[in-house]
């Protein structure tokens, strides 16, 4: 505690022994005995009453993130623990996700049957209307045979068409010029 040592023990004995003398001697060392226990005891009674105030005002909470945050690798490694073991506490979030999963999973199981049952029926509506006489079913439009295209227009009476122009008329033309 204070670094005394066997010879410095020693010679505080042999100048107490002689200032205080052989007879009042074991007073002294009860009484210094008495002291020191209790300076101990208020010591501790300290230390414990500066630890509670620590704990109520959270300065233990920050101790804890400042020694975190000096070490990055334990920080990310606690970080990491925190939120699986999180994660994997009944009512948890894999928990939460789930139930959510499976009563999305219901849904689109329950659709898929209704969207199975209704094509079903509409098949064997199909296969019905197709086993009826060929005569008593009314095509579809699908099944409706295509119209023949309509022709372009004929220009009307009143306009003239543009001429063709080809080299045989004009070649006519210079023949009957010449006789």
């Amino acid at each position: 505690m204070f670094g005394l040592g066997w010879s410095e023990m020693l010679l505080i004995s042999i100048v107490g022994l002689i200032v205080v003398g052989p007879k009042d001697l074991p007073r002294m060392f009860h009484a210094l005995g008495q002291f020191t226990g209790k300076a101990r005891s208020l010591a501790r009674e300290f230390s414990r009453a500066m630890e509670s105030a620590a704990k109520e005002s959270g300065v233990s909470d920050i101790e804890k993130t400042l020694r975190a945050a000096t070490n990055p690798i334990k920080y990310g490694t606690d970080t990491v623990k925190k939120s699986v073991a999180s994660s994997f506490k009944p009512g948890g979030e894999t928990e939460k996700l789930s139930q959510e999963r499976a009563e999305i999973r219901a849904k689109v199981d329950e659709a898929t049957k209704r969207v199975a049952k209704e094509r079903k029926e509409r098949d064997e509506a199909k296969a019905a209307t197709a086993e009826a006489p060929a005569e008593a079913a009314t095509p579809s439009p699908a099944q409706a045979q295509p119209k023949p295209k309509k022709a372009a227009p004929k220009p009307a009476a009143g306009t003239a068409a543009a001429p063709k122009k080809t080299k045989a008329a004009p070649k006519a033309a210079s023949k009957t010029g010449s006789e």
